[in-house]
């Protein structure tokens, strides 16, 4: 164990994104930890949050499950063996994939960033829509793409084949959260290429990180939802924090009451999708 609390694994590190760590495993395969770290605008935050990590793996895994009839993925498992016993429950063996670099979002309401100035916050789309953004790097900023700077990035065919994808992967998924009481609004999913040149689904699947689940009960176009993913954060850092981000300073450490506030709500959204706690 690291001197910063981080468990290690006796793997060569590829590197560390926001929250995800990254091993090689061999030639075929990686694998995939998700920490209990938290982002928001840009920033990897100075707190984690509890059991976070363990959240976005079993969350992650359960819609792989629940899309194999729609996407193929990378998962090739989430037990100890052949996951290292230090990471288990928190980490993925995953197939190596050619990721595409592009971010792709498909938008069933209007939230965030695309809401503009004759919008309506929270408003449903008459039908979701490819929304596509680049693939910053960590401390960068994902910029919005047209689908001719998809066309541009990838070429015609694959840029096709990403927005036809991700649409397929929005609809059979907001079927699902919508039995369960939960809008899906704006998931963003990440893909690869296969050795064999298959589209394949990587990274995570549809979890409060990638993903902004509202309340169906409580839902209202026209002010904020009620949520359970990581808007709670941002609405915290934009509002009660003080923090001004447009001095590029450093956000502050998360209170208790967030903390435990955002642990709340990702195990809910955990245990509301998949009817179950999350294990031990």
């Amino acid at each position: 164990m690291r001197e910063d609390g981080a468990v290690t694994v006796e793997l060569p590190m590829l590197g560390s994104g926001k929250v995800r760590d990254l091993y090689a495993v061999d030639d075929a395969h990686l694998l995939l930890v998700a920490s209990d770290r938290i982002s928001a605008y840009d920033w990897v935050l100075p707190t984690e949050i509890p059991d976070k990590g363990r959240v976005l793996t079993a969350l992650s895994a359960w819609w792989f499950s629940q899309l194999t009839d729609v996407v193929p993925n990378h998962i090739v498992s989430v037990d100890s063996p052949p996951v290292p016993a230090a990471v288990a429950g928190r980490a993925m063996l995953v197939r190596r994939l050619q990721m595409v670099p592009v971010e792709c979002v498909a938008r069933g309401y209007l939230a965030g960033s695309a809401v503009g100035p004759e919008d309506i916050e929270g408003q449903q789309l008459s039908q979701p829509v490819f929304t596509p953004t680049t693939k910053a790097a960590v401390g960068q900023h994902d910029e919005p793409m047209s689908f001719d700077d998809v066309v541009a990035t990838v070429g015609a065919d694959l840029a096709e084949a990403l927005r036809d994808r991700t649409l397929a992967v929005y609809s059979p998924a907001a079927d699902i959260a919508a039995r369960r009481g939960l809008i899906l609004a704006d998931p963003k999913l990440e893909f690869g290429l296969s050795g064999d040149g298959t589209l394949v689904l990587g990274d995570e699947a549809l979890t409060p990180d990638s993903s902004r689940y509202w309340s169906s009960a409580d839902w209202s176009p026209g002010k904020p939802q009620i949520s359970y993913d990581k808007q709670y954060v941002r609405d915290w850092l934009t509002g009660e924090s003080g923090w001004d981000r447009a001095t590029g300073s450093p956000p502050p450490e998360l209170p208790p009451h967030v903390v435990a506030g955002t642990r709340e709500r990702y195990l809910a959204a955990y245990e509301l999708l998949t009817g179950a706690p999350l294990s031990a």
